[in-house]
């Protein structure tokens, strides 16, 4: 079966353990989405320096944030992972010259959407890393490079932020209204997916200046949206499962290929 192409906007460590709007659109989905042979994770958290991919056969629970309450720690996502399919994937990456990688695990970008998919942990799961030495006709790329394990039973996730910037948050208000660029931004990033629009999506900073400064301050965050849009092609329709603002300067936008 074809699997969808799904992009969540995660948002703060938070919603791990929190009961929302955004965990039950999460829990819905992973109910009514064909369940996966396994999971390729792209998260905003795994920067590299070249592309890698998670072989191990049992990745570990990384906590990659401070300052969070104890529980926040105590989580284990104990899902295993898929030598095999890293391997097909390392053999759609070999242009790109990827290598395996046995040090990662799944970091919070992933575990904290899949926790509320798939509560159970039963659904393979491995990741591939930003190469942050690309640019973002790359990064498409890769996603494209990608586009086939779908016919495999793969779901492809990418778990970022469309909109993400920590310093002109609100963390005093998590319902503060979302400041004017941040709407700019993230309703023309929206109009891009819904025209299938990829020079709109990779040249953002030239076409939409302040507003995509503030929007995107760093690319680690965007980035996952270009995987998911390079997997995705003509045949899906696009929909949002999600649309909301966190903080201010938080899109929560969550977008389906299917």
């Amino acid at each position: 079966m074809r699997m969808p192409v799904l992009f969540v906007g995660h948002g703060s460590p938070m919603n791990a353990i929190a009961s929302n709007r955004w965990t039950k659109m999460l829990a819905e989905l992973g109910n009514s989405l064909p369940k996966p042979r396994a999971i390729l994770c792209v998260s905003a958290h795994w920067e590299t320096k070249g592309t890698k991919v998670l072989t191990v056969e049992r990745p570990k629970t990384i906590h990659d944030f401070q300052g969070f309450p104890p529980e926040l720690y105590d989580i284990q996502y104990p899902a295993q992972g898929s030598p095999e399919l890293a391997e097909e994937t390392l053999k759609c990456l070999r242009t790109f010259r990827a290598q395996g990688d046995v040090h990662w695990g799944l970091d919070h970008g992933t575990w904290s959407v899949l926790l509320h998919m798939y509560p159970k942990a039963d659904v393979p799961v491995i990741q591939v890393s930003l190469d942050m030495s690309l640019n973002e006709k790359a990064h498409v790329e890769i996603g494209k490079a990608l586009r086939s394990l779908r016919e495999e039973g793969v779901l492809i996730l990418g778990s970022g932020n469309i909109v993400h910037n920590l310093r002109l948050i609100n963390w005093k208000d998590k319902q503060a209204p979302p400041a004017p660029w941040n709407l700019e931004f993230d309703e023309a990033m929206a109009k891009a997916l819904d025209d299938r629009d990829e020079n709109a999506l990779i040249f953002h900073k030239q076409n939409l200046g302040e507003a995509s400064v503030k929007a995107v301050p760093t690319d680690e965050h965007f980035i996952p949206l270009l995987y998911c849009f390079g997997a995705s092609d003509s045949r899906d329709q696009v929909t949002y499962p999600y649309t909301g603002y966190d903080m201010g300067s938080l899109s929560m936008r969550s977008v389906l290929w299917q």
